[in-house]
């Protein structure tokens, strides 16, 4: 009898398993029909930076599936098995227990955070938002300032800027130079592009990408930052050299300079911004951003040394 309750029992088990991965596998694939044809971002990578967070997500995720699923079966099973209805369940307390049980118990998880480890230290480092992207294009400089609640792009090659929407070439490394000012600490990011950093007033952030598929992609803020937040979007968009040329050409156009007057009127809060284009820029405006608030900094901790 001993024999076939034991077969019995891992009878269930398996059957338990196999019920679950089968459940697990139609809901995924009842989300992908469900999400046909919507752009959502993050598992709809446009460039090199997204799609390498996305196949490390995937492969870590199914590392931990590997033990999660059987560990959770087991665990569904038994407070199945010995639940307070059931009196065909019997309790032996002189059962004995393997010797081996505890260490497998926890060499199990410590393996399995050493393989992720493994993983995950180099991917950081290879994947730091700081770290230059090598390609054969020469890489251009984006500078962008948060404001309340709006994002300002200055192009200091090209001597541009654009309120609420940047242009960038395909296949083309892009270092953006990240700053607020006036603002409460926000978060830039473009989910098909690249992942999330923060902007912050007197300090200079660093966040570099490469897109490879043409097209026009959301940006946002990822920080709840005040009453404008849900409004403070932006489109990033793709596009050839050629297109990249044309965009400067036709800004350059434009009959707004974006001196220290308009900028000053630039920084008041505004929610919902329209995009604007600047056929000029201060020179070193970005930099005077950031010096404004050192020297506020310095100000103060001199004020507290006189005293």
């Amino acid at each position: 009898m001993s024999k076939n309750r034991k077969k019995n029992s891992q009878g269930r088990i398996t059957g338990l398993i196999l019920r679950i991965v089968i459940a697990l596998a139609g809901l995924a694939l009842l989300v992908k029909v469900l999400l046909s044809g919507h752009n959502v971002a993050l598992f709809n990578p446009k460039g090199m930076i997204a799609q390498e967070q996305l196949n490390l997500a995937l492969l870590t995720v199914g590392i931990m599936l590997i033990i999660a699923i059987p560990a959770l079966s087991l665990f569904f099973y038994t407070a199945w098995k010995y639940r307070e209805t059931n009196t065909k369940a019997t309790h032996d307390p002189d059962v004995k227990h393997s010797k081996m049980l505890v260490p497998v118990m926890w060499l199990l998880p410590i393996t399995f955070a050493v393989v992720l480890a493994s993983i995950m230290w180099p991917a950081t480092h290879r994947l730091a938002p700081q770290k230059s992207i090598a390609a054969d294009a020469k890489p251009i400089t984006i500078q962008v300032v948060s404001m309340r609640w709006k994002w300002l792009f200055i192009y200091p090659d090209q001597k541009v800027a654009s309120v609420n929407f940047v242009q960038i070439p395909a296949n083309t490394p892009v270092k953006f130079q990240l700053t607020a000012d006036d603002a409460p600490m926000s978060a830039f990011w473009i989910p098909n592009l690249s992942g999330m950093l923060y902007t912050m007033t007197g300090h200079s952030n660093q966040l570099n990408i490469i897109a490879d598929t043409p097209g026009d992609y959301p940006g946002r803020s990822g920080e709840i930052n005040g009453s404008g937040f849900a409004g403070m979007q932006f489109t990033a968009r793709v596009g050839s050299s050629d297109d990249f040329n044309e965009w400067l050409g036709k800004t350059r156009a434009s009959s707004k300079i974006l001196d220290a007057v308009e900028y000053k009127k630039l920084l008041q809060p505004s929610e919902n911004n329209p995009t604007a284009f600047y056929s000029e820029v201060e020179s070193n405006l970005y930099d005077t951003v950031l010096m404004k608030y050192m020297d506020m900094g310095s100000m103060h901790m001199g004020g507290e040394h006189h005293e």
